[in-house]
């Protein structure tokens, strides 16, 4: 079989399990076993595939017409124009949260304040956005909290894999009770779980192999938020800011609640890519010189 009967033959099974934007998800299977651009599919379409080759591309493709994730099949997914290690003890990393980190590096550059800034970010996972910050503001130093020892070790991998793995510290912690009282982060992010539980029936298949504690927030998705926003006058520095990801229909709620806590202002929403509110920023004044962090379960290693 060459090349690109491959392509075809794979774009027609996908598209007939009904799996969304069959030819991108051919290329991408194609390319990670066949070790090639996904240009070189149709370029050099008439290359015979060896036989544990399409072999390997077979067993991969039962894997996703059974609707595992292709993310975790290929163990890795692009995330703000680099590939990350991920499995599933981790939530594979969607475009949404390349805003975060678009947002995040904004916030930072417009700091008044100009000594290397200290980052914290809340629940890793597999580390994207302490990674992709680190690697955006070389100056940061970043601490990530997960409650996942496992998670730890793939964010771990991925600072090693992306050259950062000195100026990203991860601490094992459920969000950040493993930090004293009176640290100060100029910037604190977090993509917590935010999707209601009442709705898991109605969601796509995939999304069962995905962590439930990384995407679940209680009954009506908001346990995490508010758990994250009461924290915040403790987290973040006077000067500093907080950023998180939220569901679509939860923007007037911390926005609100925000408002409520009288410590931050401004408190705006940002919408993402489809105009649905997506992330929360809330400001706070003149920032002090972070006291030093106290770590608790740290990861070995780290």
């Amino acid at each position: 079989m060459t090349t690109l009967q491959l392509y075809h033959d794979v774009v027609r099974q996908l598209t007939a399990a009904g799996i969304p934007d069959p030819e991108v998800e051919a290329t991408l299977l194609i390319g990670h076993f066949l070790n090639c651009r996904r240009s070189d599919i149709f370029l050099d379409g008439a290359r015979l595939v060896a036989e544990p080759l399409l072999d390997s591309v077979n067993q991969a493709l039962l894997r996703r017409l059974s609707r595992q994730p292709l993310a975790y099949i290929l163990g890795e997914q692009e995330f703000y124009g680099r590939t990350f290690t991920v499995t599933p003890d981790v939530l594979i990393p969607r475009s949404e949260t390349e805003l975060l980190v678009e947002t995040a590096v904004l916030a930072l550059r417009k700091r008044v304040n100009k000594r290397p800034p200290l980052i914290l970010d809340l629940g890793v996972g597999s580390g994207v956005i302490a990674i992709s910050l680190a690697l955006e503001v070389p100056a940061a130093i970043v601490v990530g909290l997960d409650l996942s020892i496992p998670a730890l070790r793939i964010a771990r991998a991925n600072a090693i894999r992306h050259g950062v793995s000195g100026r990203v510290h991860w601490l094992n912690s459920n969000w950040g009770s493993a930090l004293r009282d009176g640290i100060g982060f100029d910037l604190v992010v977090a993509n917590p779980p935010y999707v209601a539980k009442n709705i898991q029936t109605t969601l796509q298949p995939e999304l069962a192999a995905e962590p439930a504690s990384a995407l679940y927030g209680g009954e009506d998705g908001r346990e995490d938020i508010d758990h994250i926003m009461n924290d915040a006058v403790r987290l973040v520095c006077p000067g500093g800011t907080l950023l998180m990801e939220i569901g679509f229909d939860q923007g007037d709620y911390v926005v609100a609640m925000m408002n409520s806590l009288r410590h931050f202002n401004p408190v705006v929403v940002f919408p993402d890519y489809a105009g649905l509110p997506r992330i929360l920023q809330a400001a706070r004044c003149n920032c002090p010189a972070a006291p030093h962090l106290r770590r608790l379960s740290p990861l070995r290693g780290s």
